[in-house]
């Protein structure tokens, strides 16, 4: 079988059925079950941070992704797509802050029709090995356009590399050379206009509260109106208080806690999660910072002053054009690319 774009494109839908089966235990007898709750408990004895609970929920986001309306027919939002496939050896150098996290970027390497060269995280160097399993189950062929390295990407054409602001100094050195996207910290913004519906409310503590906040599509900062009183999010932040068996989790928050006890620094306090407010936007893990306004437009323009720290905004108010409804941070659609950066225009032009 040829590995064109109609086999690529079918075998990762295909992928994607697998991965619904499974959330939704619909055949228990699929074959490749075992595959994925063997990924699943490994992911967590090598990297406690990710839980089953984060998993699955991750599970979920490429579920999303591979059944995106944009993704199913993608070819009608890059109608040459199918005529591209020069197969360049993309290197992907992948983050391992949350699981699976650089798994759009495996997709978007394989339906452009390039191959996959992939430097994956100590950290997360489990779970996208397991879906390249079933998806050389499903085409044998995927095993001769993808592979793993442990150490320097070798005889590569384009570099996608995602990381911290202290890597990408190296990663602009070691790759600048190349085409390339480097990504660096990005942390993600809401802005309450006081009208928000419990539901609402209870989506923006998903946006905080998934994966311990350790993603650039976490919520780091809220924005508030002046009668809105930030501890009003409590009742609905209460679904999350299991993370205080977590250790990992529970240690920072213990840390950060004594740190503005010690210092007099006023905060809210609901013994897992931490409320503080700070003009700030990055905040340490298990910290949320918030931040009053009288005037939503000045909140736009500070939003857009800092437009290379924020991944994206969750908010109903419509003077932010590219927002996300609430309880969506974690699930973008195919097109939405991290840092607005059209990643499959790039890897069509390399």
């Amino acid at each position: 079988m040829v590995l064109d774009f109609k086999n690529t494109h079918k075998a990762l839908i295909e992928l994607g059925k697998v991965l619904s089966d499974y959330l939704n235990k619909t055949d228990s007898n699929c074959k490749y079950f075992s595959i994925l709750d063997s990924a699943i408990s490994n992911a967590e004895i090598h990297n406690p941070w990710f839980t089953e609970e984060n998993v699955l929920c991750s599970l979920n986001g490429v579920y999303r992704i591979l059944s995106d309306e944009t993704f199913l027919n993608i070819a009608k939002y890059y109608p040459n797509i199918n005529l591209y496939y020069k197969r360049k050896n993309v290197g992907v150098v992948l983050a391992g802050n949350i699981p699976l996290v650089g798994i759009h970027d495996f997709i978007c390497v394989l339906i452009t029709g390039n191959n996959f060269i992939g430097k994956q995280s100590s950290k997360d160097n489990v779970l996208l090995v397991s879906l390249f399993k079933i998806l050389c189950d499903i085409n044998p062929d995927f095993e001769k356009v993808v592979r793993f390295e442990e150490n320097l990407l070798k005889e590569i054409n384009a570099v996608i590399a995602t990381g911290s602001n202290n890597t990408s100094k190296y990663f602009e050195y070691y790759f600048g050379k190349y085409p390339n996207i480097i990504r660096k910290n990005r942390n993600s913004v809401a802005v309450l206009s006081g009208k928000e519906s419990k539901k609402d409310l209870i989506g923006l503590t998903d946006d905080i509260m998934m994966y311990f906040g350790l993603g650039c599509r976490n919520v780091s900062k809220i924005y508030l109106p002046l009668n809105f009183h930030v501890t009003n999010l409590y009742e609905f932040i209460e679904k999350y208080n299991h993370y205080k068996l977590h250790n990992k989790y529970f240690n920072n928050y213990e840390y950060n806690r004594a740190i503005y006890l010690v210092n007099s620094v006023e905060h809210f306090d609901n013994n897992y999660l931490i409320f503080k407010e700070d003009i700030n936007i990055a905040s340490p893990i298990s910290v949320v910072y918030f931040e009053y306004y009288s005037d939503v437009s000045k909140v736009k323009n500070h939003i857009e002053n800092n437009s290379e720290k924020i991944q994206c905004v969750i908010s109903n108010i419509d003077i932010f054009e590219k927002r996300f409804n609430f309880g969506s941070a974690q699930y973008p659609g195919f097109l939405d690319f991290s840092d607005n950066v059209d990643t499959i225009e790039f890897l069509l032009n390399i």
